[in-house]
């Protein structure tokens, strides 16, 4: 694949200039429990609704489950020990719910929380600065049982958790995020049911957004007494979204995709409310009725910092009789209230999941944060892509990756140009992994696994990105 943004080909002289990051920029890579840690059914932990949702026939591409997945769980010494090699300042993890709080009630299971004691001391041994999320995902089977996040009491469920995350682990780390994507938690796991716990319901999918945002603010209040010195925010995958012409119905499409990919959760978590336009058009799908006085004071509970996940963009128009359908991502059940818009193709390069290549969408989304919401700190903290990698005498060269995540750090350094407080960059992700309904069939890492024998192979991009993180910054080649 041709990618513009590529650096040129060896041999051939880069004129663009170096590019220097601020002095303690912090430089890392993510991951995320049930994509690598494997253990399914060890040291305590108990099924989350991905055990069950992988194991359904027909839900995940060829039946893969996340019962082995990289084995980190087993591997954890020799994985931090690489990626102290690769020179990582910092390593976002999350914490698996259902490995420390079985059943997603009661006390903390000890064997399972240990497991995140060595994890957090294995990197500061190596000095890489742990950086946790509470919730990637993994809701607890016994909660999904009883309503999942359309049901309120998760919420505060997820609180209590946080809490026992926080007395066990607060004294060593620094940095916490309780929810990593919530859209993604809602819309794909509630709305179009392509993502755990396969539900597919437009309502449920709104209420488990909102409930998911209250159990976000209980939890930062949770953590802010537990650790009143820790770094507590949130995570949100955020998009910029153009119409594809100035045709008044295309700019209107965008404005309703912008109301629910973006809005829906920056304007609660960051203004204490909900759009009045993205209510209206969410009229047809739910009364808000089960928003309560008092819930977006929650929501809102003062943050330090703002993880931004980009990966693309959106083009949306109003629909064509007979269109194609659309991709699993954007198929009109993850969109309530939107059913009748388009999303546009524009015919750029595309990763292997199809998501076109932008770049520049990177500068606007943190441009937009930072201008329109807050002046916090912000970090990117996913980023990267997918491609079809193949080893070749033991390695493994992979340059579209590498071309993706040269453009997007030259993006991220124009974004700090452009006055944004961004302080840190996590590539997504550090190992090749379960990646969710396609299984183990897309690779979105910087070091290759093969998942029968769990050799690691750092790619290029590894290697690549360790020069980066050498340099703290982008040299011309």
């Amino acid at each position: 694949m041709s990618n513009p943004a590529s650096p040129p080909a060896v041999g051939v002289v880069d004129d663009r200039p170096p590019l220097t990051f601020p002095p303690g920029f912090l430089w890392g890579a993510a991951t995320a429990a049930y994509q690598i840690e494997g253990a399914a059914a060890e040291g305590g932990r108990t099924p989350s609704i991905w055990d069950t949702f992988s194991h359904t026939p027909g839900r995940v591409v060829e039946g893969h489950t996340g019962d082995v997945a990289c084995d980190h769980y087993h591997r954890m010494g020799s994985d931090v020990a690489l990626m102290a090699e690769l020179g990582l300042k910092s390593y976002r993890f999350s914490v698996s719910w259902p490995r420390v709080q079985p059943g997603g009630t009661g006390p903390a299971n000890a064997e399972g929380l240990d497991f995140y004691r060595r994890l957090v001391d294995e990197l500061l041994a190596h000095g890489i600065e742990p950086w946790l999320t509470l919730y990637h995902w993994d809701l607890p089977q016994p909660l999904e049982d009883v309503g999942g996040w359309p049901a309120r009491d998760t919420a505060a469920r997820f609180a209590d958790y946080a809490t026992l995350v926080a007395d066990a682990l607060g004294d060593r780390v620094r940095y916490w995020t309780t929810l990593n994507e919530p859209w993604c938690s809602a819309f794909l796991g509630y709305g179009s049911g392509v993502h755990a716990p396969g539900r597919s319901d437009g309502a449920d999918a709104v209420r488990a957004g909102h409930h998911l945002m209250l159990g976000h603010g209980l939890a930062v209040q949770a953590l802010r007494a537990a650790r009143p010195t820790a770094e507590v925010g949130v995570t949100v995958n955020l998009y910029p979204v153009t119409p594809a012409s100035d045709a008044p119905a295309d700019v209107d499409a965008a404005r309703r995709i912008d109301g629910l990919a973006n809005r829906f959760f920056l304007d609660p978590l960051l203004r204490g409310s909900y759009p009045a336009d993205l209510m209206a058009d969410l009229a047809k799908v739910t009364d808000f009725g089960h928003v309560r006085d008092g819930d977006l004071a929650t929501i809102s509970s003062p943050l330090d910092v703002v993880g931004v996940n980009y990966y693309s963009r959106h083009v949306v128009a109003a629909p064509v009789p007979g269109a194609e359908p659309e991709p699993y991502w954007r198929a009109p059940s993850c969109w309530p209230g939107s059913e009748d818009v388009r999303f546009v193709t524009r015919g750029v390069p595309v990763t292997d999941m199809n998501w076109e290549i932008d770049a520049p969408g990177l500068v606007e989304t943190l441009r937009r944060v930072h201008e329109e919401y807050t002046d916090l700190p912000l970090y990117v903290t996913e980023n990267g892509s997918a491609f079809v990698d193949e080893v070749v005498d033991g390695q493994v060269d992979d340059v579209d990756r590498l071309a993706y995540f040269d453009a997007h750090l030259r993006a991220a350094h124009e974004a700090i140009e452009a006055g944004v407080p961004l302080r840190g960059y996590f590539a997504w992700s550090l190992m090749d992994n379960f990646e969710w309904a396609w299984g183990y069939t897309k690779r979105f890492g910087m070091v290759h696994v093969d998942y029968d024998s769990q050799v690691r192979i750092p790619k290029s991009s590894a290697r690549w990105y360790a020069e980066v993180i050498r340099r703290n910054g982008l040299a011309a080649q």
